[in-house]
């Protein structure tokens, strides 16, 4: 595995561009990996450095070359995508950062883990009406307190 250096947020567009260039010349390269959590880096499974320097070299925002091999070990948490609502509680206290109630804070009251979806009552509402949105939607900005007794 090979690690070449990008510009941040052209990630997928640079993995596109050296994908035409390895099927336009056939080069020996296995597989191209664009990870969502780490930003500004693409990798690349190949048997050897050379035909990764051919397949990156004009690529316009492709930087560079990382000298040191990237073992399967250090990379294999990125390919599995995580639930984007791993970490979130009933309870917990969030902020909107997308869609019409963008900015806006609530409180969850339930989590459907398999449509990866929270349901939120606003604070700011009038009405307590509850919405609900995606997991990638929403921050969290306080815990849920554990009651004391």
């Amino acid at each position: 595995m090979f690690a070449i250096r990008t510009t941040i947020g052209q990630e997928k567009n640079t993995a596109e561009m050296i994908n035409s260039r390895i099927e336009s010349r056939d080069l020996p390269i296995k597989a191209l990996l664009v990870p969502q959590d780490i930003r500004g880096y693409i990798f690349i499974e190949a048997d050897g450095k050379s035909a990764v320097e051919r397949a990156r070299s004009g690529v316009k925002h492709a930087k560079g070359l990382i000298e040191r091999k990237v073992s399967l070990k250090e990379i294999e948490e990125l390919m599995e995508p995580k639930p984007t609502i791993s970490g979130m509680e009933k309870g917990d206290i969030v902020e909107l950062t997308g869609g019409p109630f963008k900015g806006e804070r609530g409180r969850i009251i339930r989590i459907e883990d398999t449509k990866e979806e929270a349901t939120i009552e606003l604070f700011e509402a009038t009405v307590p009406i509850p919405v609900t949105v995606r997991g990638d939607r929403v921050r969290v900005v306080e815990r849920k307190r554990e009651e004391e007794e």
